[in-house]
Order: structure tokens, then sequence, then C-alpha cells
């Protein structure tokens, strides 16, 4: 008998100036480019097809905007030569209704020891299905 696949969750970082939410949707898909942290690239390489994904609107606004999955995994990143560096391309889901913004992740007891925290400079990061979960809640007006 063979184990079903577990769905991982992550989080990704764009600045809304340079790739927003709107460009996005506008797009229908994207690779995610321009990773060039070791740490944010191993996690590209974790990301497996239909894993979901937050959308993180970075240095402006602050806040989960939207979710999103991986519809292709790891590839050379089309944008560099250096064969270290890969993209995975990934397709909107879903916009907020109620962007979640840093300050209501802080104050969430639940979502205290979410990378985004912990480590406010990575790129692409991992989630738990919790932090997932709690996140799109509050971004559907649920919570």
């Amino acid at each position: 008998m063979t184990k079903p696949e577990t769905k991982n969750y992550w989080l990704v970082k764009s600045e809304p100036f340079k790739y927003s939410w709107d460009d996005f949707t506008k797009d229908g898909s994207t690779y995610w480019d321009g990773v060039r942290n070791y740490q944010a690239r191993n996690n590209l390489k974790a990301m497996r097809q239909s894993d979901l994904v937050l959308y993180y609107h970075s240095n402006e606004g602050l806040a989960v905007v939207g979710t999103a999955k991986v519809i292709k995994e790891f590839y050379q990143d089309p944008t560099t030569d250096d064969e270290r560096w890969v993209v995975v391309d990934l397709e909107p889901v879903q916009a907020f209704e109620n962007p979640v913004t840093l300050a209501d992740i802080k104050a969430d007891e639940r979502l205290q020891e979410m990378a985004l925290i912990r480590q406010s400079r990575l790129s692409v990061m991992p989630v738990s299905q919790e932090e997932f979960d709690v996140i799109v809640a509050k971004g559907q007006g649920k919570l």
C-alpha cells in the first residue's frame, strides 16, 4: 500500500513594485526567479507540484495577499547561466478579501513560530499546514 503524498505549504515574497499580485493574476502564471540565497533555493527545490503557496507583498504592503500553487517543479533559472539557481512555476489560486498584514501575523499566537517572523529576510520559506490554514481563514474574513 502506497502512502499518500504529503502536501507542503510555502510562502514567497515579492516586492509589489517589481511583481505584484495583480501582475501575477494578469499573467496567469509565472516562474519564480531571481532567488540568490541558498536556503531559499533549497526551499524551491523542495517544492512539489500542487503544493500551496502564500503570496506575500514585501517592503510595501507587508501582507499576504493571496494563495498560489506550484504547477511545475524546479528547473534551471532562465535569468542566469549559473546552474546553481533554480525556479518553479506558480499560478494564482485565490486573492484575499482581507490582506493579512505582518502585524496581524505577529499578533497571532498560533503564528509565532513562522519563518516570516524568525527569518524575515528569507524570500522563499516553508509554512506549516496550521499556519497556512490560519492565514487563509484570516484572508477570507473567516477569523
